[in-house]
């Protein structure tokens, strides 16, 4: 095998190696079939074995909670930016959103379309620096909902602990930091994830929820819209995204292999630390954009002091095998996406060339 990329990409994202020469060798002939698992009906008996495996596996990462569901969609959160008011936000209720950044600001633009909401607590004031302490929120009687986006992928922000809303279903954005670190699931009225960053290739959306929540989706919107479609039809209601589910599954086995959520957290905290620690002892060279309190464990922002030196940060880099480590274009500066799948090896290779680059050009 040629050496493989230092991959710092935001999503899609790296897959842990394990789990691609796995799925390499049952990839042209699944467990004697014949058959590739993409070439499989996804209503036969092999491939719903593998569905309801990953059902099961994911649940069974949060200790089994009783009275929740798991759900394989399609169309990214982004959809679920729509797709979430659109079952939830009934007539007479009014949708909370915590706005913390480029995505909390597409999911309330999308929620505007459908009902009434309201920002219950903003960092827009600190440039997105930060997270909104959520304590002591008060929350009218008629919230539908409270949403937060747990992780903000091109800011750099991530809530460390989240608030506890009584009887209002907490919904939160876990796209870019699920399955990262340990929570209670039984906090949560209903989990949403895009899967290429931390759960296996794009083309899959997961959602966790109550299931009282998507039990009984209202009449009038579209039938594959509607959660309560996909609830009763165990996720295949129309051809799911049966490779990635598949893929998921194998990175479901591999997490537990790591030593399941805490093991995984245990690593996550040790990666970013390395990464925090070389930018702070710098000597004001590497700049971190997050406020120290509110910083990502899954992407870590930075700025050098140029955009012109920035840019000379990109192309080294990538001649040394780094591959995304440029900020998103809205934003601009540096990024390392440092999810589950990037090893500590992969960190410790990274601070190297910062060091490196540093001394040539500090």
């Amino acid at each position: 095998m040629s050496k493989r990329a230092y991959n710092f990409n935001a999503g899609p994202a790296a897959v842990p190696l394990e789990v691609l020469q796995r799925a390499q060798a049952e990839f042209v002939d699944y467990h004697g079939t014949g058959m590739s698992i993409m070439e499989m009906s996804h209503r036969g008996a092999v491939y719903e074995e593998v569905h309801n495996e990953a059902q099961s596996r994911l649940l069974g990462l949060f200790g089994n909670p009783e009275g929740y569901k798991v759900l394989f969609l399609q169309g990214g959160a982004s959809t679920q930016f729509a797709m979430l008011p659109m079952n939830l936000l009934t007539e007479g209720k009014s949708a909370g959103y915590v706005k913390t950044g480029s995505w909390a600001n597409k999911a309330i633009a999308e929620a505007k379309l459908i009902g009434d909401t309201f920002v219950a607590a903003s960092s827009e004031e600190d440039q997105y620096k930060s997270v909104p302490d959520l304590s002591n929120l008060q929350l009218p009687e008629n919230t539908a909902y409270l949403h937060v986006t747990s992780n903000e992928t091109i800011e750099g922000t991530q809530f460390s602990s989240f608030p506890d809303t009584g009887s209002v279903p907490l919904v939160v954005d876990m796209s870019s930091d699920i399955l990262s670190r340990s929570f209670n699931l039984k906090d949560f009225g209903l989990i949403y994830a895009g899967a290429q960053k931390n759960l296996g290739p794009s083309g899959v959306t997961v959602v966790i929820a109550r299931e009282e929540l998507i039990q009984n989706s209202p009449k009038h919107i579209p039938t594959v819209l509607r959660y309560d479609t996909h609830t009763k039809n165990n996720s295949l209601y129309n051809t799911p995204p049966s490779f990635s589910i598949y893929m998921v599954n194998q990175v479901l086995k591999w997490i537990e292999e790591q030593g399941s959520l805490e093991g995984i957290e245990a690593k996550n905290r040790e990666k970013a630390k390395l990464l925090y620690h070389t930018i702070d002892n710098s000597g004001g060279f590497y700049r971190g954009f997050a406020n120290p309190d509110s910083r990502s464990i899954m992407n870590v922002t930075f700025r050098l002091q140029s955009e012109e030196l920035e840019k000379q940060f990109v192309k080294a880099s990538e001649q040394e095998g780094f591959v995304g480590l440029k900020g998103h274009r809205s934003v601009g500066g540096l990024r390392a996406s440092i999810y589950n799948a990037v090893s500590y090896d992969h960190i410790k290779a990274l601070v190297d060339f910062m060091g490196e680059f540093q001394k040539k050009n500090g």
